[in-house]
């Protein structure tokens, strides 16, 4: 009953992100996701819990120092939840279908080069909509090769590929958590700017992991034969671009919110799927939202606090602030080593992400923003395969055996220091060559 009625409030939170735009909605679906963060307490991590705690923290600070900050910090925490709401959503509807499985299956086969590349171009396209479960999904088929044939270096390499393609999603992907809060806290970043400098990063670091692999010495022939899934690539290809395309044309063209666009992106394309399921005369069950409380503990809790520190700063550090101009470079060089090294630490790259944006979104020099948000994306994507605590790593090693720390520092942190570097470089470039 209790999972029912946590479900049920995580779906009103849903509808309510849908129907912000009218007059208290953000008070009421800020108040919702915070029921369902307190129902789901005992199930939740030591994180999403210190999260809300320091959510919580930021509302009495509110209440009593300026409460003028409440209103955009209540309708930032319903846009973000309604975001992860509907991506969660779209997730469990799409691993529904046989699609994923035969597309998944594809990824293995072909020459050793070919089947890397394949298997990290794959995930990252899988984790677009999918989220971890790109991961749950060819991880486990990485196991069952491993269950087949034993530790070898192609599965050692599959692996690198299922960790890295995953990584390059909270870069580059339109539904990411990551675009959306760095777009959220750095109001003046346009998404098509981002992504234009973005996914050319992605691709070099997709082909610089070609360097740091294992050479295979096995036959290709020796593996399964490629699955014909032609037509599922085409399906889910098309879905993507149907979700990132309604992202564009209601971000871009009708000056939408980004989070509400991704919600309503999201949910018209997972409406149709059922829409189309009810015209077969099939009725499956709603998926059941009960063991959020993490994620809505994790990303509205951060949001708000995203907001307090950027309100806070922008009404009384901004105009005291006399920064060299050397030292937007600098800040933005080191964004994603300080996104690193608190990965290490095992620090949520959202709490981070909260953190930089928030503070430094609001002092930076406007005409130089990209250069502060590619350095976000790009220290998160790398914190997300080049750290032992990220989520996909550990659930890696849950699902491969293969341990997360030998991943991240054996396997991926030559890679990781290349990919800061360039990072750094990138970020303190563009921002020299804008401001």
């Amino acid at each position: 009953m209790a999972m029912l009625i946590r479900s049920v409030l995580a779906y009103l939170a849903l509808i309510i992100a849908v129907l912000a735009f009218l007059p208290g909605a953000g008070y009421a679906g800020a108040l919702v996701v915070g029921v369902v963060v307190m129902l789901g307490w005992r199930d939740m991590k030591y994180v999403p819990r210190g999260v809300f705690l320091a959510a919580c923290g930021a509302l009495a600070y509110v209440l009593i120092e300026d409460v003028a900050l409440l209103p955009e910090a209540a309708a930032n925490v319903i846009r973000l939840s309604g975001l992860i709401l509907s991506v969660m959503l779209l997730s469990s509807v799409l691993r529904r279908t046989g699609d994923l499985q035969r597309i998944s299956a594809s990824l293995f086969g072909g020459s050793p080069l070919g089947r890397y590349l394949s298997l990290t171009f794959g995930t990252a396209l899988l984790s677009v909509p999918l989220n971890f479960g790109s991961v749950a999904v060819v991880g486990s088929l990485v196991a069952e090769r491993i269950g087949e044939r034993g530790d070898s270096p192609a599965t050692r390499n599959a692996t690198r590929a299922v960790l890295r393609g995953f990584g390059t999603a909270p870069m580059f992907s339109p539904l990411s958590i990551s675009v959306a809060l760095t777009l959220t806290l750095l109001g003046g970043l346009a998404l098509v700017e981002l992504m234009a400098v973005v996914v050319p990063f992605v691709v070099v670091m997709v082909l610089l992991g070609v360097i740091w692999r294992e050479s295979e010495t096995e036959s290709p022939k020796a593996d399964k034969p490629r699955v014909r899934s032609g037509a599922s690539w085409l399906r889910f290809a098309s879905l993507i671009l149907a979700v990132c395309g309604g992202v564009f044309i209601l971000h871009h063209r009708y000056d939408i919110n980004y989070a509400y666009a991704v919600t309503l992106s999201c949910l018209a394309v997972v409406l149709s799927s059922r829409l189309l399921l009810w015209c077969r005369g099939q009725h499956p069950p709603l998926v059941s939202m009960g063991r959020v409380s993490n994620e809505l503990a994790i990303v509205g809790g951060s949001a708000f606090i995203g907001a307090v520190i950027s309100g806070v700063i922008l009404g009384q550090m901004q105009a005291e602030l006399d920064l060299p101009l050397w030292s937007w470079p600098l800040t933005a060089a080191l964004v994603p080593l300080i996104f690193f090294l608190a990965g290490l630490g095992g620090v949520n790259p959202i709490v981070i992400g909260t953190l930089v944006g928030g503070t430094l979104g609001s002092i930076w020099p406007a005409e130089a923003l990209l250069g502060l948000g590619v350095a976000m994306v790009t220290g998160w994507g790398i914190t997300a395969f080049g750290t032992p605590f990220a989520a996909n790593a550990l659930m890696m090693e849950r699902l491969t055996g293969y341990r997360a720390v030998d991943a991240s520092f054996k396997w991926n942190f030559k890679l990781s220091c290349a990919g800061l570097a360039i990072a750094g470089l990138l970020g303190a470039g563009l921002t020299t060559a804008l401001m």
